[in-house]
């Protein structure tokens, strides 16, 4: 299994970021070259015609201009304009493509899991967005807001948008479904869209991403598997933990969050003297990112409760004191403010899923 495991980070070192905004892995334009071949172009004819040579995109650490990915996508364009290509893409993109991101993700015990999963491992593929995690508005109880935040084309979003959609219903074996999706700018053909993404797709709207509703967040994973992946996570924190820090405030307190589980020291004080900033720092600049540090501190709690609370044997109130609980009856409150049940009786449940599988 460790071998299996090593496989799958052979091509998840990201490549030198000191042009990140500049180059893009060499696989990454290998795997659209593949995907466009799936969509009916001639892949080695697009690669020549913008001077790729195919078996140089083999290299795990090369690197290709992105002016040369965007005038590959451009010259695919203009021999067959393909409606929305970012999201035909996406929805043809074979699982284990980023296998590291990918199996990360499936081998969580649910869709939820999973997702946090997309969130804290994203930046292993070098993408210029960035996931964030919020629970939906009142009008939809139960839901989650998966929003891809950064600067990037219309084209990245529409492709990060429907590989999330088509993956987990693949590896849910058709049961997961979308409640919504909402794109900033206006796709080529929005009633193609959702007749791909299988949901209403909000056009023009003031965000980025999907809605997963209650009850696909609770969708078991057909490949879970605890032991696989905790030895990929302890091989992914290892890359991202060589990447230069140039990451969000957002992604900086969901790392010294992690890093703190069972220290205590979890207030916004302590947060910001571990990242070498004034609490006043730290705040304007989540504040910038569309985030609080109260937001991330209850986001953080949560996925680690349910996490141990499925997986591990730790006492209930073992489980508060490692999310710096001064006693357990807050973090009874929180929990079924999380979840609607106490934290007993979701172990319980979980417990009585895992006996019928």
């Amino acid at each position: 299994m460790t071998a299996g495991a090593n496989a799958l980070t052979s091509r998840a070192t990201p490549p030198p970021r000191g042009g990140a905004a500049d180059t893009v892995a060499a696989y990454g334009v290998s795997v659209i070259l593949l995907c466009l071949e799936r969509l009916g172009y001639d892949a080695d004819a697009l690669a020549d015609a913008v001077g790729l040579r195919r078996r140089d995109l083999d290299d795990p650490d090369g690197v290709i201009a992105c002016t040369v990915y965007g005038d590959l996508i451009g010259r695919a364009q203009a021999v067959r304009f393909t409606p929305n290509l970012g999201l035909r893409l996406g929805s043809v993109m074979p699982i284990g493509t980023y296998a590291l991101l990918d199996y990360l993700i499936l081998t969580s015990p649910d869709v939820e899991a999973g997702l946090h999963q997309l969130a804290r491992y994203f930046a292993l593929v070098s993408n210029p967005l960035r996931v964030e995690l919020t629970e939906a508005d009142a009008d939809s109880e139960g839901a989650m807001r998966v929003a891809f935040v950064g600067s990037a084309l219309p084209f990245s979003t529409e492709m990060a948008t429907a590989i999330l959609v088509s993956h987990f219903k693949r590896e849910t074996e058709g049961r997961f479904a979308a409640a919504g999706v909402s794109f900033m700018h206006r796709p080529d053909d929005v009633r193609e869209c959702e007749r791909l993404l299988g949901c209403p797709v909000e056009a023009g709207a003031r965000w980025n991403g999907v809605v997963i509703p209650a009850a696909s967040r609770r969708l078991s994973l057909r490949r879970r598997d605890a032991v696989l992946r905790s030895v990929l996570e302890r091989q992914a924190d290892e890359i991202i933990a060589r990447l230069p820090h140039d990451c969000s405030a957002v992604t900086e307190v969901r790392r010294a969050l992690e890093s703190r589980i069972g220290r205590g020291e979890t207030g916004i004080h302590d947060v910001a003297r571990h990242l070498a900033m004034s609490p006043r720092t730290l705040q304007r600049r989540l504040a910038s990112e569309g985030s609080s540090y109260q937001a991330l501190l209850e986001e953080w709690r949560k996925e680690t409760a349910r996490r141990h609370l499925t997986e591990s044997k730790l006492a209930v109130s073992e489980v508060a004191f490692l999310l710096d609980y001064s006693e357990p009856a807050p973090f009874h409150r929180a929990f079924k403010r999380w979840f609607g049940v106490t934290p007993q009786e979701f172990r319980q449940t979980q417990r009585k899923l895992r006996s019928h599988r």
